[in-house]
């Protein structure tokens, strides 16, 4: 009986956590999207002219201008505009250095472009004989190249449990330990500081 009871509560356990914590991210999402018709005023606030409150009516608001502004940003017009709004930052020193970061930031998260991360490896971080998961983002160019003697592979070290944030380093590539995990399990694997273990991906010889 006692052996029965454990058994039905992990197993509670393990279904009501992960769908509560879902919840939970999913409501602050809507809740954080909903504060900025708040800032809107009275004659443009949909709110207003509804006899009741809609919850998450500011995420599909937000939702739909995203679109708009993408929409927009991918036709001829909007890369102009686009273009003339860049090389006016590009013209303010410090701006231009978050504009710049910002956006390279988002497109490597987000494109699917060469600056992606590419592979998994292992490093030696932050000291010898302690080892850290980092995503291959590219090689090294320019100057850092040039004044070393071997070559260099820009990783990023990312942190637990916000993989957003990390360190960027420069690692010679006889220094790396390539891994087959895929990023998507790295991530996993990061985010829940361990507990979430990818399998072992079996290679057919």
């Amino acid at each position: 009986m006692k052996e029965f009871i454990k058994r039905n509560f992990l197993a509670g356990i393990l279904v009501l956590v992960p769908v509560s914590l879902t919840v939970y991210v999913v409501l602050l999402i809507f809740r954080a999207f909903d504060k900025i018709l708040n800032y809107l005023p009275p004659r443009y606030n949909p709110e207003t002219y509804l006899p009741f409150r809609v919850p998450g009516l500011g995420f599909i608001l937000a939702f739909i201008f995203i679109m708009i502004v993408g929409f927009v940003a991918r036709n001829y017009i909007g890369g102009k505009i686009i273009g003339l709004w860049e090389s006016f930052v590009n013209k303010i020193p410090f701006i231009r250095t978050i504009y710049v970061a910002t956006k390279q930031l988002v497109e490597t998260v987000f494109m699917k472009k060469d600056r992606n991360f590419r592979r998994v490896v292992l490093i030696e971080y932050p000291r010898k004989g302690v080892y850290a998961l980092a995503f291959t983002t590219g090689v090294g160019k320019g100057e850092i190249q040039k004044k070393t003697q071997k070559q260099m592979i820009n990783v990023f070290v990312p942190t637990t449990p916000n993989p957003t944030s990390g360190f960027y380093l420069l690692v010679p590539e006889t220094d790396l330990i390539f891994l087959d995990m895929n990023v998507e399990d790295a991530f996993k694997l990061i985010i829940s500081g361990g507990i979430v273990v990818p399998e072992e991906k079996i290679k057919n010889n």
